[in-house]
């Protein structure tokens, strides 16, 4: 398809997102879905006995993809109506079935019933790449488990943790995305045939006041388009409250990522961590020397992007005066898309993140030993209390100690020099020979390493075997 580069061009599908969720979203689906709950309709109605035929039928099925949108844009333009415009289309196409298409239904019965077949098709998509997510970090936090490195609170150094336990943080929370999304997919309800203001009046009048036909068809055609059941009630449209429930189940997976790309970006600042780097890629158009995080930086944009969309669901559904009005729809057609949209690029470009990141181990190692020295200073007045030290003496003489090495690091921008400093100290004779032994970073991260180990376990492998891997092994736009 030749680029039209006088017009705007989303860069969600022209830049970002992957083929397939792209396609959930594109006209050809949409409108390929519409005639197939036309026909769900007909096969249903014909089944309970209305007069429709096998040759209309048959027609019906023969045109399901073949839509002529040049013509249906034409028809809009005389109609000013989308839905019947398709209707005319695909009439045309099918001239025996053209009396009983749409028969008895109101246009959300194919933009609403549609929209939910594109969500939960759009939640599938996401729980795939959720999944590869969180299978690559739970073996980054399994490899990395009994790393230590520099806690930070405040972004501050703090007490030591593990690299693998850092990202069992992250991984966690991905984790309870997974089962929000999974909850999300398992109820995207189905508005089924409800009729106009949704008391399916309509399908009564069609059966002749038979009640039983009526549910019968509602549930005919939900089954046909994989739908166990469809809501209980409905306006002329199901409440929008279900679309607010969705999106927050994509805005927590942008919150999830935003905070690692955030945390990743902070390490690449240390050189502990960096995100993959192409070899002939540019960090910077004067700075050459330059490493920029711009992956990271991409998901933080988006996930910035997609975390304001539900706000924008719950004004819609607030809004929806009695049993419908259309200012919802101009408004759904971005939105909808775009958070489905937005969410795969998340999801793509952290799988991409995590498989190809670089730990530097050896700068990891030189800023905890920088800061050990302090945060061991504890361990050591209780090491040498035991050889027959005075705990107050001690804490003193550390104290002042301290204080020298902490200027000297921040006045006259030197290494850490408390240990030696200690060592040469008289107070501490009995344990200065075995400081190597006090300070073993090991020591300082406690429970780290077990927790992850039992986390994985416990949570990670068996959702990793409820769901198997899918991958359909789409490159990247990085």
């Amino acid at each position: 398809m030749e680029q039209d580069y006088n017009s705007y061009q989303n860069p969600l599908t022209g830049r970002y997102a992957s083929k397939e969720m792209s396609y959930n979203w594109s006209p050809q689906h949409k409108h390929s879905t519409w005639r197939r709950l036309w026909l769900a309709l007909a096969e249903s109605e014909q089944a309970l006995g209305l007069d429709i035929t096998d040759k209309q039928l048959e027609q019906m099925r023969a045109h399901l993809d073949d839509i002529d949108f040049e013509a249906a844009a034409r028809e809009e333009a005389l109609l000013r109506h989308d839905v019947m415009s398709h209707i005319h289309v695909f009439g045309d196409l099918c001239p025996d079935a053209k009396p009983i298409i749409h028969l008895g239904a109101t246009s959300c019965f194919v933009t609403d019933n549609t929209e939910l077949i594109q969500m939960r098709s759009g939640l599938r998509i996401l729980r795939k790449k959720l999944r590869k997510v969180i299978a690559l970090l739970a073996d980054f936090t399994d490899k990395y488990k009994d790393m230590p490195t520099l806690g930070f609170t405040h972004y501050q150094p703090a007490q030591l943790t593990t690299l693998g336990k850092r990202f069992a943080l992250y991984l966690q929370d991905f984790v309870n995305d997974f089962g929000r999304l999974v909850y999300e997919e398992e109820h995207v309800p189905f508005r089924g045939v409800k009729g106009t203001t949704g008391t399916q009046a309509s399908f009564m009048d069609l059966f002749e006041g038979d009640t039983d036909k009526v549910r019968t068809l509602d549930k005919m055609v939900s089954n046909k388009m994989g739908f166990e059941k469809s809501v209980w009630l409905s306006g002329q449209t199901y409440s929008r409250k279900a679309d607010y429930h969705v999106l927050c189940a994509l805005a927590g997976i942008a919150q999830s990522a935003y905070k690692m790309a955030g945390d990743i970006r902070l390490l690449a600042n240390l050189k502990e961590i960096e995100e993959p780097f192409g070899k002939k890629q540019v960090g910077s158009s004067a700075m050459a020397y330059k490493r920029n995080p711009m992956r990271s930086e991409r998901v933080c944009s988006l996930a910035r992007y997609l975390m304001n969309l539900p706000a924008n669901c719950a004004q819609t559904a607030s809004v929806q005066w009695f049993e419908r009005t259309l200012d919802d729809s101009a408004n759904r057609r971005i939105v909808l898309p775009e958070a489905f949209l937005c969410c795969d690029v998340i999801l793509s470009l952290l799988a991409n993140i995590i498989d190809g990141i670089q730990v530097w181990p050896n700068v990891i190692a030189a800023r905890v030993a920088s800061e050990l020295p302090f945060m061991a200073t504890e361990n050591i007045i209780m090491e040498t209390v035991k050889a027959g030290g005075d705990r107050q003496e001690l804490h003193e003489h550390i104290r002042v100690h301290s204080m020298e090495a902490a200027r000297v690091v921040k006045d006259q921008g030197g290494q850490n020099d408390l240990l030696t400093r200690l060592a040469a100290d008289p107070i501490f004779a009995a344990t200065a020979p075995r400081f190597d032994e006090i300070l073993n970073p090991k020591a300082f991260t406690g429970r780290a390493s077990q927790q992850v180990t039992e986390y994985l376990e416990a949570e990670v492998k068996p959702l990793l075997e409820a769901y198997p891997e899918e991958d359909n092994g789409e490159e990247v736009n990085v």
